[in-house]
């Protein structure tokens, strides 16, 4: 045998994820791409959640819409700034669950896992419902079955993600860049118009009923902030980006900083100058593109166009939860499953567990936008703060040149994000933020849990320890359970030859006459192994066989059951092979401790 020389279409070929192989590492645009979706579809919701909180001091309140705005983009500034500085630390992925893992300590780290499963869950059920608004914005038809349009939307995505068809930075290009472009044109175009070409939507009775306060103003602020989510995505994925990967990132960070705060803060223009308030079954962002566009074809393409850019959004949590699950199946805090990959790039069961969990969501809400914000941004909140003073922590430790400047600016995002994080809790408690304050630490107490018993089982099993030398059994015995001579019987008695010292087969009949036909057939047959039939008058199969076993076992040989199990060809046949096999197996493994094992007959039907 010549080794080195095998053909090529023998060998495994195991799909790359994203980022492995020097052709799959992104490009700043490439990235910004691939990346920032997420954070600039917020636009969609973000902008509305700011009007819906200000209105109810009635329509006149709406030009605090720009002040409250302005300082939203200042807390995205120093988001950007900071995160500038979580790239440079964490060249290798800058997530908020591996930084505090790594400068925090066991315990915030299960508070930045806790809160990212609970951001990654709520950013498919709120982009997906945003999705379903801007849709039926342009259909209106479609405004009583939002719910119905989500859970469609989110088995697309679902089942996309089981195929195992990754996100690639040259596919998202064109949405992410039509997105843009629409947006941004919306802004120009409508401040280029003395008054908006159409409205849609139906008229709201608004009668206010709260003044224009400081509790207002903090409402509307923690209600805008959800458009800041999705900031963090770029930090978390340095690896992927080509050398120089930091300063690419770091590129990337500020185009992403930049394109929001632009659009964040042209759409309150608009919103101020227009007193665009909430109307009945369209969004605030389709007010302000039939504004600018009127009702033909481009605003029903802006539409479209918002509703595919919030489902790709959607879809990245399916890239990045699934992650998160086997990173923490790895650290032992979530079931080993979870760590699993299939052959292509899939952690399914942390794709299936996303679903469920989304669905769950939306159905408890209704598909409401509006409902999911106030739960939305304090999970996010809690990974920007952990991330900020991960790295204050990280300059007190190395002390690198310049430290102090670079902890000052850590600092001063922790402290703008603790205050946000509080505001929106106090403001938004009462309005569902009370979930995800009993959530997260309930997430924390699962992580914990499961891994207090991995870590028992470890002990139990001596792990990391050299074990004392293996104990020499006496002769094994191999029991093969059988219904009657035939070729199956053949190979299963073949196999369990070659398998251990002693092969004995075993039948269960309730009738006397089968059991004697079974003999004559045996002794005809004459393989040269024991058969032992059991009698069995209430015509149960599994127990006679169970009972045998242990009795067999008592002398403390080492046992093992070898069930041979007919298989056929196509899937469709399989309910009409009967299940018995499989329920001995079961039995076995929970009453016994000897070694089952399924011998497959596969068949050509």
């Amino acid at each position: 045998m010549v080794f080195g020389l095998a053909r090529r279409e023998l060998r495994p070929r195991v799909p790359l994820r994203p980022g492995e192989g020097e052709k799959h590492h992104l490009t700043s645009l490439e990235g910004l791409a691939a990346l920032s979706l997420d954070a600039l579809s917020s636009v969609a919701y973000g902008p509305e959640a700011i009007v819906l909180a200000l209105v109810t001091a009635g329509t006149g309140a709406l030009t605090a819409t720009l002040p409250v705005t302005l300082a939203i983009v200042f807390l995205l500034a120093a988001l950007v700034v900071s995160y500038g500085q979580v790239i440079a630390v964490h060249p290798d992925g800058g997530g908020a669950y591996a930084v505090a893992k790594k400068d925090l300590g066991p315990t915030a780290s299960l508070l930045a896992a806790a809160s990212l499963v609970v951001d990654y869950v709520l950013t498919v059920a709120v982009s997906l419902a945003a999705g379903a608004d801007a849709l039926a914005s342009a259909f209106p038809v479609l405004a009583h079955d939002k719910l119905l349009v989500c859970l469609a939307g989110l088995a697309l995505l679902t089942a996309v993600n089981l195929r195992g068809v990754a996100e690639s930075a040259r596919v998202l290009m064109l949405p992410t860049a039509l997105f843009i472009v629409a947006v941004l044109g919306v802004i120009v175009v409508d401040l280029l118009r003395s008054h908006p070409a159409a409205v849609v939507g139906t008229a709201l009775s608004l009668p206010p009923h709260e003044t224009l306060g400081l509790l207002l103003l903090l409402k509307a602020f923690s209600s805008g902030c959800s458009a800041l989510t999705g900031v963090e995505a770029i930090a978390n994925a340095v690896p992927t980006f080509r050398t120089p990967s930091v300063k690419r990132a770091q590129r990337t960070e500020l185009m992403l900083g930049a394109l929001l705060g632009v659009m964040l803060i042209g759409l309150a223009v608009l919103i101020r100058r227009d007193h665009v308030a909430p109307r009945g079954d369209v969004t605030v962002l389709a007010q302000l593109t039939a504004g600018a566009f009127g009702t033909g074809w481009p605003y029903y393409a802006t539409n479209l166009i918002v509703t595919l850019a919030l489902g790709l959004a959607a879809n990245t949590s399916f890239g990045g939860l699934p992650v998160l699950m086997s990173l923490l199946a790895r650290d032992h805090r979530l079931p080993h499953l979870f760590g699993l990959r299939a052959e292509r790039p899939v952690y399914r069961y942390g794709v299936v567990a996303l679903a469920l969990l989304a669905a769950l969501l939306l159905l408890a809400t209704d598909a409401d936008t509006h409902r999911l914000i106030p739960l939305f941004a304090i999970g996010v909140f809690i990974g920007f703060t952990l991330s900020q003073l991960g790295l204050v922590r990280h300059w007190a430790r190395e002390k690198p040149a310049g430290y102090r400047r670079r902890a000052l600016i850590n600092g001063t995002g922790a402290l703008l994000t603790t205050l946000a994080g509080v505001i929106l809790l106090t403001t938004k408690f009462l309005a569902g933020a009370w979930v995800v304050v009993v959530a997260v630490p309930l997430l924390m107490l699962l992580f914990a849990r499961i891994e207090r018993y991995y870590t028992a089982v470890g002990e139990e099993l001596g792990l990391g320890r050299v074990p004392d030398p293996p104990d020499r059994r006496t002769a094994s015995l191999v029991i093969v359970p059988l219904g009657e001579v035939s070729k199956l019987a053949r190979y299963a008695i073949g196999v369990a030859l070659s398998l251990g010292d002693e092969v004995v087969a075993v039948a269960v009949h309730a009738d006397p006459d089968k059991s004697r036909a079974l003999r004559e057939a045996w002794d005809r047959w004459n393989p040269g192994v024991r058969l032992d039939v059991i009698d069995s008058p209430h015509r149960s199969l599994v127990q006679p066989i169970v009972d045998y076993v242990q009795c067999a076992a008592q002398d403390g040989r080492q046992v093992a059951v070898l069930i041979p199990e007919v298989e056929p060809r196509h899937r469709r046949y399989e309910i009409l092979q009967n299940q018995r096999g499989l329920l001995l197996a079961t039995v076995l493994r929970a009453r016994t401790d000897v070694v089952v094992c399924m011998l497959p007959y596969r068949l050509g039907l």
